[in-house]
């Protein structure tokens, strides 16, 4: 299935996208696509309704986020042996975990904001894991029984903050509209393969950033599976697990974001975003 919340940005109803690439209306079933929706039983109800009764949905409304009252956005950086390369790290013996914080998700296609007093904003397209089912201590073995799904996610960096203003990265990558998410969470059962799947990244039509998921240092059940030794992973929480080289702050001299600027970007399977970046000063008009 393909899940998606669409409308009015605070106001999104729960959807599908059928086999025929037609939005349908799931309200009359669930409130939303949240925690009592992405469980093993929820997903369930869901894939014994006949898309075809539900109700079709006209013209081409707004894509909100498609997982509704994220609890936590865990991170990995430098999850990819080309992408630590080209920042000239080495590559992590464990995973490296920070937080995103959730008022950063928005939609695939709403506007990017440059924060204020930003020169080093950033692009990473990743592969977004969604939680369905509360992990605590699970074995790699059994980690991928408690993913819902995937999704495309741009995990936007602004470089100084993350790497000049001490501490750690948090601060870099939680600006308002740093996690936009779509447009659909696409159900684990229809992902034959998450370490299979291939990812890209364009800005101004130009390809900064052709990757692979085969490529990740640490797949997605060693993620879950590690990840949840050290915190409880609950239902809708998303892992965003590192992205393929091609990030601005790798080109030498480094190339970053700028008011205007148009991003495109995808996964295999899991659609595609668009978003143009604004200025601070016109975000805060608007």
């Amino acid at each position: 299935m393909k899940l998606v919340r669409y409308g009015t940005a605070g106001q999104e109803r729960p959807g599908l996208i059928d086999t025929q690439g037609k939005l349908r209306d799931l309200s009359a079933h669930v409130s939303d696509i949240d925690a009592a929706t992405l469980v093993r039983a929820g997903r369930a109800r869901l894939a014994a309704i006949d898309p075809a009764t539900l109700p079709e949905v006209a013209g081409t409304p707004r894509h909100g986020a498609p997982v509704a009252h994220v609890g936590k956005m865990i991170c990995v950086g430098l999850n990819y042996t080309d992408h630590a390369a080209e920042t000239g790290a080495t590559p992590p013996e464990q995973p490296i975990l920070f937080m995103k914080a959730t008022s950063a998700i928005m939609g695939p296609n709403d506007d990017v904001i440059i924060p204020k007093d930003s020169v080093k904003t950033d692009w990473e397209v990743e592969l977004g894991v969604v939680i369905g089912d509360t992990a605590r201590h699970v074995s790699v073995a059994d980690a991928l029984d408690h993913v819902a799904g995937y999704v495309v996610v741009n995990d936007l960096s602004e470089r100084e903050f993350q790497l000049e203003h001490g501490g750690q990265w948090v601060k870099g990558k939680s600006c308002d509209t740093f996690g936009p998410i779509g447009p659909w969470l696409l159900t684990a059962d229809e992902v034959a393969d998450p370490q299979d799947l291939a990812m890209w990244l364009e800005v101004n039509g130009h390809r900064y950033q052709n990757g692979n998921t085969r490529n990740m240092i640490f797949g997605v059940a060693e993620l879950v599976s590690y990840i949840s030794r050290y915190m409880t992973l609950q239902p809708g929480d998303v892992i965003s697990t590192g992205t393929p080289a091609g990030v601005g702050l790798g080109f030498k001299p480094p190339v970053y974001l700028r008011a205007g600027d148009v991003i495109e970007l995808g996964i295999d399977g899991l659609g595609r975003q668009r978003q143009r970046t604004v200025a601070y000063s016109d975000a805060a008009q608007s």
